[in-house]
């Protein structure tokens, strides 16, 4: 599952990846029209808990990919800059962050200039916004003539695909997104899934704030927050440059300068959990001497294909899971504990796994 960071030009999507993947970006990759691509942790607190009662040589967070897109302008639909190429590789993703500038100067305390001359966080993301559905007009223009061809055999995949780019035309064409578009059926959900369209994709709004106004309750930042809240979507103000300064300093002098700032963690922290959430995925762990570990899953998933997650030859052999809950340890201190109080549950291969499950895979390959 991959989440790609988008925006127009210079409104810090590069600095936010970097801070968040400790990944340096390719100097070459925009002009090459090429993304930079990195791995993020993501922030867990209960890791801690886990290793305070199940003491471990080794603690490893779960992960998710982040793809920071080169700089979408107005006109990227019809191939202004390199818009083509790049809304390419948003289709790719399976979720967007939609970072929004609403600072006013650079770290370095320059202004800096902004590529529609001023700043206008509503109208910045109402221009990216219109890109990515004109983008998916063109899309659906282009495939209507083959889908109707194709609907003439009369098979349900087929119709079903006509169908989703018939009611999609009327939308796009009112320059309004097809998220939320009315389904019909296993057919058309799968063929909707399959057209990729970019107006469908979940997003988050990230407001990249001056650091005066980290905790995004200012003018600008609220224009982001507005919108968020009209979409239903979620809203993560961050500083990147205050991120940025927060990432070079020890873990002390970090807590002094989040609690001079009136902020409990870093904003790239909640913004982690925010696109993990988005991407609709979930945590489960493993405890031990050698590793405790948080393991990612689709939420729903099932006993099974969480084992799957670990090894395929753990999913393949599977017979059983021993699972108990983070709170049942913080509760009973130990595994030995919670076994003796009736709260280690033995689960089978349908189980559907739940937030907080520590596990113990049982299997025979």
């Amino acid at each position: 599952m991959d989440a790609g960071i988008i925006g127009l030009p210079y409104v810090g999507k590069t600095t936010l990846f970097e801070a968040l993947t400790g990944v340096a970006p390719d100097p070459g990759a925009a002009g090459a029209g090429r993304p930079n691509v990195g791995v993020a942790d993501i922030p867990d607190p209960r890791l801690a808990v886990l290793a305070s009662h199940i003491p471990t040589r080794k603690i490893v967070h779960a992960q998710l990919k982040l793809v920071d897109i080169p700089g979408l302008v107005r006109g990227s639909s019809e191939g202004a800059g390199m818009g083509n190429a790049f809304l390419s590789h948003v289709r790719n993703m399976d979720a967007l962050l939609h970072v929004v500038r609403c600072f006013r100067k650079s770290p370095g305390g320059q202004e800096v200039a902004h590529v529609e001359g001023s700043l206008g966080p509503a109208r910045d993301i109402e221009t990216i916004e219109l890109e990515l559905i004109f983008a998916d007009l063109q899309m659906v223009e282009n495939a209507l003539p083959r889908a109707e061809k194709a609907a003439r055999k009369k098979d349900a995949e087929s119709l079903a695909r006509l169908s989703v780019l018939q009611k999609a035309m009327p939308l796009l064409s009112e320059g309004l997104p097809v998220r939320g578009l009315p389904l019909e059926g296993d057919q058309e959900r799968k063929a909707f899934k399959g057209l990729a369209m970019l107006s469908a994709k979940p997003s988050l709004y990230v407001a990249n704030v001056d650091e005066e106004d980290a905790a995004g309750e200012g003018e600008l930042s609220s224009q982001v927050r507005a919108h968020a809240q009209q979409v239903g979507a979620e809203f993560v103000p961050v500083c990147a440059k205050l991120e940025a300064e927060l990432s070079q300093v020890d873990e002390g002098d970090r807590a002094e300068m989040l609690e001079s700032l009136g902020l409990d963690e870093p904003a790239l922290h909640k913004l982690a959990r925010a696109t993990y959430k988005l991407l609709g995925l979930q945590s489960f762990y493993t405890a031990g001497e050698k590793e405790t570990r948080a393991w990612t899953t689709p939420v729903g998933s099932t006993a099974v294909e969480a084992a799957g997650a670990i090894h395929s030859d753990i999913q393949r052999g599977f017979i059983r899971a021993e699972i108990y809950s983070v709170s049942d340890l913080m509760q009973h201190k130990s595994e030995k504990a919670i076994k003796e109080a009736g709260k280690m549950r033995v689960e089978g291969k349908g189980y559907r796994m739940q937030d907080e499950d520590v596990c113990h895979f049982l299997f025979n390959v």
